[in-house]
């Protein structure tokens, strides 16, 4: 059966990182007192932002009774707060090598493009804002982690993708992206390609075990798989 949707991740998939989420989300949970290393921070940053928020707490807060819904918000909103002011303010905010490309010929070849993120709405809309993706109509639908019950690896998102593109089989989809999540969500939801690429926070090495369908360094290689 024939791809009918492409799900892009955003960060380390189509946006370029520069690890600058792993820094920000670090900052947020420093500024509530938890000083947590960015290689603990890293393997989580597919997961929506709360659940990552959740789990490094678990792992760094000794006293199980601080963990509240209120503290677990706080530090979020510290996040979001640093995140939106870093891509509103940063010089060099692009889109990875190839990706608007890619996106544009998987659309000209009658594929849709759905794009999702570990990231609440309101951070995303400034990257796609900033990259002037709707202007260029690089993607058709944009999902983010706090408009579905769960987040990766769950596949709510893509699931709310297929139904705004209207596509019936779960096999009918594609899923690119940069994480462990990335690729367990795509699982999950049943895509026929869960792909996985080396331009964000895992590399080769680390994305192997996770049995992808296939392990790509330039998402261009994205038309080889699906056209």
């Amino acid at each position: 059966m024939s791809i009918k949707l492409v799900v892009f991740d955003m960060a380390g998939t189509t946006v370029r990182d520069e690890n600058k989420v792993t820094q920000t989300f670090r900052n947020a949970l420093q500024q509530h007192g938890y000083d947590v290393p960015e290689h603990i921070i890293n393997p989580l940053m597919g997961y929506k932002k709360i659940l990552a928020i959740t789990k490094m707490l678990h792992l760094y807060e000794t006293d199980s009774a601080k963990i509240t819904t209120a503290l677990i918000q706080k530090i979020h909103e510290s996040f979001v707060r640093l995140m939106i002011a870093y891509y509103q303010q940063a010089d060099f905010l692009e889109a990875l090598p190839n990706a608007e490309s890619t996106m544009l010929m998987l659309k000209k070849s009658g594929i849709q493009i759905g794009i999702n993120t570990g990231f609440s709405r309101d951070i995303a809309e400034v990257i796609i804002d900033r990259l002037a993706w709707r202007e260029k109509g690089v993607f058709d639908f944009l999902v983010c982690s706090d408009e579905v019950a769960e987040g990766r690896p769950n596949p709510g998102m893509i699931n709310r993708l297929r139904q705004l593109a209207n596509i019936a089989e779960a096999d009918e989809v594609a899923k690119v992206g940069d994480t462990e999540v990335d690729i367990r969500e795509g699982q999950n939801a049943g895509c026929k390609y869960s792909i996985a690429v080396t331009t964000g926070a895992f590399t080769r090495a680390q994305l192997a075990p996770y049995h992808p369908t296939h392990i790509i360094d330039d998402i261009a290689e994205v038309l080889n798989i699906v056209l």
